[in-house]
């Protein structure tokens, strides 16, 4: 977690413990800590503070966005095949469209406008459309104002969603949260604590709450709000935000190099997703003539911290979805490597981790 967080959420979680919900004095100062975090979001989001709804992170936001849609709109959901699970799921839960993506990982568009148009064709409607930001395996970046145009002419009834999760660190959150009608963030992936997110909902869109309760968050969202995570959130993004550029640029840096030193080093490497495509946080390599199971192991014993997909999967080594729909060989995916960093990543973290892939390459290929 990020100092400002850390600091931020202690007198709530010791100090000032108090149910917002309810009348008194004390709960009252829990209201206003987490109208200001509201404020503070919306101001770093580019949206109103009224819509701005505190969830539990990108997970719920993401059933939240698709659910909630079909439930009150009917009609049909709509996704790409290299979605996160949070999303895919529950648009094949719901018999819903998912459409191809191209050899980087982003939602093919010619197959969408398909796809939008064989739904309308056969008297259907499309009620959303979910497409992530920034792929949080591979990393690359989808172009959202062009899915954005397709589905304003398209189906211009739908919502549409995006998993923006991967985005706060490198993208400007802004322009994600201007083009779309729903928007979900996680907390911890910019610096937060765990169990904390944001839904941004735009004015005049409709989503049937899928958590009922007490009515909080204007009745979209019930349940105690997490005052501690909420305002952490806050002071993360904020802090985020104000640093992203300096950081885009210094761990753009180190994954450059980190790449280089071990395309440079071994032969049958392949980066899944070129550096200029996708975004500076994530490094994802498919490496010929070993199994990521073995070199994972290798590498957690050398102290290096990989996995061979994103760390969402309950800790499954499964192959990866995303780069089956990617059209990856299967013989490079069996060695998929994926590499995360932030704002903690080093120089000498760097290199000792280009050392110790290089050296457990060599080892399994023996």
């Amino acid at each position: 977690m990020r100092a400002e967080a850390i600091a931020a959420m202690q007198p709530y979680l010791v100090d000032h413990f108090a149910n917002p919900s309810g009348s008194h004095r004390a709960s009252r100062g829990a209201r206003l800590a987490i109208d200001e975090a509201r404020d503070e979001v919306a101001a770093v989001l580019g949206c109103a503070p009224g819509e701005v709804v505190f969830t539990s992170g990108g997970t719920e936001g993401d059933n939240a966005a698709i659910f909630g849609a079909v439930r009150r709109h009917g009609g049909v959901a709509v996704c790409s095949a290299a979605e996160h699970h949070a999303v895919l799921h529950c648009v094949e839960h719901l018999k819903g469209e998912v459409v191809a993506v191209d050899r980087s990982g982003v939602i093919d568009l010619a197959a969408l406008e398909e796809t939008l148009s064989r739904v309308a064709a056969r008297g259907d409607h499309t009620s959303v459309v979910s497409v992530m930001a920034v792929n949080n395996e591979v990393g690359s970046v989808t172009p959202l104002r062009d899915v954005a145009r397709i589905v304003r002419r398209l189906a211009p009834q739908a919502v549409l969603h995006t998993d923006g999760v991967q985005a706060v660190c490198w993208l400007d959150v802004r322009d994600v949260v201007l083009v779309t009608d729903v928007a979900t963030f996680s907390a911890h992936k910019f610096g937060g604590p765990k169990g904390a997110g944001v839904m941004v909902v735009k004015s005049g869109t409709s989503l049937e709450p899928i958590i009922m309760g007490g009515g909080q968050e204007r009745d979209r969202r019930s349940g105690t709000h997490n005052v501690a995570g909420i305002v952490a959130t806050a002071a993360a993004l904020r802090a985020t935000e104000e640093a992203r550029e300096a950081e885009v640029r210094r761990v753009a840096s180190l994954k450059s190099h980190l790449v280089a030193t071990v395309l440079g080093a071994l032969d049958d490497v392949m980066e899944t997703v070129p550096g200029a495509a996708s975004v500076p946080g994530v490094a994802h390599l498919c490496i010929g003539g070993v199994e990521s199971e073995a070199l994972l192991f290798l590498l957690d014993e050398a102290g290096v911290c990989a996995s061979a997909a994103s760390a969402c999967a309950s800790g499954a080594l499964e192959t990866s979805h995303v780069l089956h729909a990617m059209g990856v060989d299967a013989r490079l995916a069996r060695g998929a490597l994926r590499l995360s960093f932030g704002h903690t990543t080093t120089q000498a973290d760097v290199e000792h981790a280009a050392h110790a892939i290089i050296a457990a390459v060599r080892r399994l290929r023996k």
